[in-house]
């Protein structure tokens, strides 16, 4: 039985796995799961691309990077995963059960980890985590189909574009607040950072955004959308 103190409890009731379920009813749900809490140190490997899926874990403390590196060595950050998120959860089944990117501790990490056939008894006594955890799968689809469109832009106003676009989408203005630097904008788009303030002052030199230090406010939206092409 996974021992988990107060302030765990408090942080797996904000986890999507639990939602509308109190402290009491996710102790109860996973006093049978066989859980256990790992630690890990920054920079530590937490899986391996390739490697079997054979627990369900979910970070409790600390932030973690999942990054692709392709043939030439090139490492690419796919996104930060903080507390209190699963990792992976949409690979824990199915014929290709396997983690699709490295995950590397971003600073000290503890996880919970549960091994799959626990999590799957889990599913099966709990219709609320069942029901969310479908939900989490279905959502994991959409965002990975998102990434792989953004992935395929070949240029690097193309990708820029896309970003301060899907920001503007979700923020509902012109002005955007963008919560990376551009050496984290660097790595999540696979390119050297001084590429990326060579095209954010292209584009403003052709009056499609106008920044302020890290306040983008999107002029011409039209021209924007022009690069996705």
């Amino acid at each position: 039985m996974v021992d988990l103190d107060d302030h765990m409890l408090g942080t797996l009731s904000d986890c999507s796995l639990f939602k509308g379920m109190s402290a009491p009813e996710i102790s109860a749900a996973l006093s049978g799961s066989s859980g256990r809490i790992r630690n890990f140190q920054r920079d530590t490997l937490i899986a391996q691309a390739g490697e079997e899926v054979l627990h369900l874990q979910i970070v409790l403390e600390g932030s973690v990077k999942g990054e692709m590196v392709d043939y030439a060595g090139k490492v690419i950050k796919i996104e930060d995963i903080v507390p209190p998120h699963p990792l992976a959860p949409a690979f824990i089944f199915g014929s290709q059960n396997r983690y699709p990117v490295n995950i590397t501790a971003g600073g000290d990490v503890k996880v919970l980890s549960i091994p799959r056939e626990k999590f799957l008894e889990l599913l099966q006594n709990s219709k609320s985590v069942l029901v969310n955890f479908v939900d989490i799968v279905s959502s994991r689809g959409q965002f990975l189909s998102s990434k792989i469109r953004f992935l395929s832009l070949t240029t690097i106003k193309g990708k820029l574009a896309q970003y301060l676009l899907d920001l503007s989408g979700k923020s509902g203005s012109q002005m955007v607040i963008l919560p990376s630097s551009q050496a984290q904008l660097s790595e999540l788009f696979g390119v050297a950072r001084p590429s990326i303030g060579r095209a954010m002052s292209e584009l403003n030199h052709d009056g499609i955004i106008r920044t302020e230090g890290r306040e983008v406010t999107i002029l011409d939206s039209a021209k924007l959308s022009m690069l996705l092409k």
